[in-house]
């Protein structure tokens, strides 16, 4: 069998296994994969030697469209506001789409994301990558002045954070939007610098 064989039966067993989590709500394993494509296990294992690749390939499919969409975006000619803005809007919509079309195995993925974090960590790491392209274009402009690119990366994912994390879509779905995160786009590129406006202070709290 190929490299480009095993490939597609990659994909495709994955998409299978996917489906298989869809209608029975449960992960999956190679032996039950196999069993439900009425195949032979060593054919499932001549494709994932390892348990862990077929989590690995149900991660690359959860993730292809995301990865689609950021690809995109940063592949356009668009401002820096707008692009970063569509940076985070387009994987949350695909994301919210994801948790509407069906909340159960949504949460299932979600479960398994927690559990298996490792798989997705590479594809978290283009992403912040990406970011850090987004951000030295907006300090070309003049905007998040002062900042270190490491630190102002750390910062947005925290103010973002919530439009971003399948469970916290999960949790206050109906507390998010595309206008709010508009806004905290535009307070990213507004305000957000190195200087101290005074908030940590230099006394404590006493009564007023």
């Amino acid at each position: 069998m190929s490299e480009n064989d095993i490939e597609e039966l990659r994909s495709r067993f994955a998409r299978e296994a996917m489906a298989l989590m869809e209608r029975t709500g449960e992960e999956v394993t190679r032996t039950r994969l196999a069993a439900e494509l009425k195949v032979a296990r060593a054919r499932v294992e001549t494709v994932f030697p390892e348990e862990g690749d077929l989590l690995d390939a149900i991660t690359a499919e959860w993730f292809a469209p995301k990865l689609a969409v950021m690809d995109e975006v940063m592949g356009s000619d668009l401002p820096p506001r707008r692009k970063m803005y569509e940076f985070f809007a387009s994987r949350f919509r695909l994301l919210r789409k994801n948790f509407h079309d069906d909340p159960a195995t949504f949460n299932l993925y979600v479960e398994m994301g927690e559990r298996y974090f490792d798989y997705a960590r590479s594809y978290i790491d283009l992403a912040d990558h990406y970011l850090c392209e987004l951000i030295a274009e907006a300090q070309a402009e003049g905007h998040l002045g002062g900042l270190e690119v490491d630190t102002a990366m750390s910062l947005i994912n925290q103010m973002v954070n919530c439009y971003l994390q399948p469970y916290m879509i999960a949790m206050i779905d109906e507390k998010l939007s595309e206008e709010k995160l508009a806004l905290i786009v535009g307070a990213i590129f507004d305000g957000l610098d190195a200087q101290d406006g005074g908030a940590r202070g230099t006394q404590g709290i006493r009564a007023a």
